[in-house]
């Protein structure tokens, strides 16, 4: 039994609470409340005093691509342009051995569980690079196992026997901690035939889904008009694909995908009507404010997201992609684009975008009776920030100074289920 105290604790579910303090049995929390009454009550427990920090949920990280951070800054010549930059990844990816995949996915996992984060959504092509670097780490998380580039529904049979098979192995090794899901790439990547198959076995099984979705206006215009880049790749390779006319949240739908309630990655370019059928089908999204940024695509309506009830966490998508996994930044990011979005009817607080962070993206990957709040009975994923450097001060807002005034180097201590994997010292 020990008791973590500090100058403030953020629960997430209640309120903040000056000068509290959570108390952890083995993977646990048993309590949280203030400081006096915690210690009263667990007399024997030893007591951390973090002082002037900050003691919340650990950070969940809903959409990495761990396994390509040795690409980073590899691609910034390209980020004007989609097209160039997916070709170029396709190509450095394929350049690397499986053991270089596993040693950037594992420098990625500890990347990101120095800037706070306690879960990952990672999808990764070599599943089990992804698998292995989480369970190196310590981090608890779902492996998505990515499906290959397969458009053309001639091959979809094939293609699902291999994902299939990929996918059993990888299930094999899953652990309380880490869990395998499957990742049907994108709209543009994934025939149709094969997203039907993938729905019909994740529903059969209760696989949890992740889906790169309504990103790019390339994929709006194959998928709305049937022309574009992608066209063009499918007939230069012989493929077959046609266009279903609509948008990419209603062609999820037609095929019965948005009924296996999947985490569908960026959404920038939805519809209210494209929100409304996420929300009637109970999916959630992964928000990638700085990487849509990044490559130009524009910002995800975050304000109508929340207020369509759309369980919504955030991701640091790739660094190839974003250059840094951190958390508190896109969170920060997440908050200052919504409000400086067109159509804003409100700010978008320090408060919102700090569920996002936590509780917010728990949910998002149907693991919020689990974690995502500092709650009795909950595990004790708890990431400590520091606020007692120049720039934080003075803090008359907790919420606010963490994520307008603090940054991954702030973070003092990442604990997964009462285990402490980071510690700066």
């Amino acid at each position: 039994m020990r008791v973590l105290a500090a100058d403030h604790v953020l629960p997430i579910s209640s309120e903040p609470i000056t000068n509290g303090a959570v108390a952890i049995d083995g993977d646990k929390i048993a309590r949280v409340g203030d400081r006096t009454t915690i210690e009263s009550d667990f007399p024997d427990a030893r007591v951390e005093d973090f002082g002037e920090a900050a003691i919340l949920p650990g950070f969940v990280n809903c959409h990495s691509h761990l396994e390509l951070t040795a690409m980073r800054g590899a691609l910034d010549d390209v980020e004007h342009d989609f097209r160039s930059w997916l070709l170029k990844v396709q190509g450095l990816r394929s350049a690397m051995t499986d053991p270089d995949i596993e040693a950037a996915a594992i420098a990625g996992a500890r990347e990101g569980a120095a800037a706070g984060a306690t879960c990952f959504g990672d999808i990764g092509r070599n599943g089990e690079a992804g698998l292995n670097a989480l369970k190196t780490v310590g981090v608890r998380g779902i492996l998505f196992q990515e499906t290959e580039f397969s458009p053309d529904n001639r091959t979809a049979d094939e293609d699902f026997a291999k994902l299939g098979a990929k996918f059993e192995e990888l299930k094999k090794e899953e652990t309380e901690l880490v869990r395998v899901g499957l990742s049907p790439h994108s709209t543009y990547t994934v025939s149709s035939r094969l997203f039907e198959l993938i729905a019909h076995y994740a529903i059969l099984n209760g696989i949890s889904l992740t889906i790169h979705a309504a990103e790019a206006r390339d994929e709006m215009a194959l998928l709305t008009k049937g022309d574009g880049f992608f066209t063009e790749v499918y007939q230069r390779f012989g493929l077959e694909w046609q266009s279903p006319h609509c948008t990419p949240i209603e062609y999820l739908e037609r095929l019965g995908v948005l009924s296996t309630r999947p985490l569908l990655a960026h959404c920038v370019k939805v519809s209210d009507s494209d929100i409304a059928k996420i929300a009637a089908n109970g999916a959630s999204i992964a928000h990638c404010p700085k990487s849509n940024a990044k490559f130009g695509h524009g910002y995800a309506p975050f304000e109508k997201i929340l207020d369509a009830g759309i369980s919504v966490g955030l991701g640091s998508d790739s660094v190839a992609s974003n250059n840094v996994c951190d958390l508190i930044e896109e969170a920060r990011f997440a908050a200052l684009a919504a409000r400086n979005l067109s159509g804003s009817k409100r700010f978008i607080s320090a408060k919102d975008v700090l569920e996002a962070t936590t509780l917010g993206g728990a949910r998002a990957m149907g693991l919020d009776h689990l974690i995502g709040t500092l709650e009795r009975g909950k595990q004790a994923d708890i990431a400590v920030v520091s606020l007692e450097y120049q720039a934080q001060q003075p803090v008359s807002d907790v919420e606010a100074a963490l994520i307008f005034s603090s940054n991954a180097r702030d973070v003092r201590s990442t604990i997964v289920a009462g285990t402490v994997i980071y510690e700066r010292t």
